[in-house]
């Protein structure tokens, strides 16, 4: 299932759509499988599923402390793929969410080709620029994958051209600069990005990087396609006594996200 689906649906609604991300293996395979779940059941309309890597240039502490325990537990790359296969079928469009080397150590074709058999929707590759993307764009063809890529408040009108231009799904607006994390407010550069991306291209712009709960997702709606949520998601298993706990903390965020999605004002 591509992730159009999820942008039509948020759209037959007057609304954002709400993307949560969580990574694979934390706090083990069948428990993230159970928190991805979680997070469907409580309303997002899209799953970004993380790799966890060694070297997360973006990610900000909450995501690195969990992608960092689930690469000590052993996780691989096939367990991420288990991942999305045993979510799949929960009714959203699920995406991977990945810097570059894993995928070229695993193979690109081969990985296309796995994600496709899983019921993956496609990649978002935050590394990756569509200059040096030719393998990607060609096997995310082959496949029929939703191939993602990142822009951000630096980029020029030309860079956000081109990128949209390699971009099937929706467009992933970084809306600060650096790495990851919950925000006590909603980044003042996001808007102009996403101004600055409409006039260039009639992809959905996807506004993620700082969001932390229902009310921040209703303004970052009012002007975005999809609210992406991540570090204040996985806070929610970090921070956690136990893994009840953790899943009852991950339900309760998520629907106040859904519901803040819900209230946010697109037209405005």
């Amino acid at each position: 299932m591509g992730v159009d689906a999820a942008f039509a649906k948020a759209r037959a609604q007057g609304r954002p759509a709400l993307i949560g991300y969580l990574p694979a293996g934390f706090p083990s395979v069948p428990d993230g499988i159970t928190a991805i779940r979680t997070m469907i059941d409580a309303g997002v309309d899209a799953v970004e599923v993380g790799l966890p890597y060694s070297d997360p240039v973006m990610d900000g502490p909450v995501i690195q402390r969990a992608s960092q325990a689930a690469l000590d537990a052993g996780v691989r790359t096939r367990d991420v793929l288990a991942t999305v296969e045993a979510v799949a079928s929960a009714g959203v469009p699920v995406l991977v969410m990945t810097y570059w080397n894993p995928v070229e150590r695993y193979g690109v074709q081969a990985f296309a080709r796995d994600l496709a058999a899983a019921g993956g929707a496609g990649l978002i590759t935050p590394d990756l620029i569509p200059d040096e993307a030719s393998e990607w764009l060609a096997a995310a063809d082959a496949h029929d994958l939703d191939r993602v890529f990142v822009v951000a408040p630096s980029s020029t009108d030309e860079r956000l051209a081109m990128t949209t231009a390699a971009c099937r799904g929706f467009v992933y607006a970084a809306s600060v600069m650096g790495v990851t994390g919950a925000r006590d407010r909603p980044s003042a550069a996001a808007p102009a990005l996403v101004e600055r991306l409409r006039r260039v291209t009639d992809i959905p712009v996807g506004v993620g990087l700082g969001v932390r709960d229902g009310a921040q997702a209703a303004l970052v709606g009012r002007y975005a396609d999809a609210v992406i949520v991540g570090s204040a998601l996985v806070g929610c298993l970090l921070d956690a006594a136990d893994l009840s706990a953790g899943l009852t903390a991950l339900a309760t965020l998520t629907a106040d996200l859904a519901a803040g999605v819900r209230a946010a004002d697109s037209s405005a």
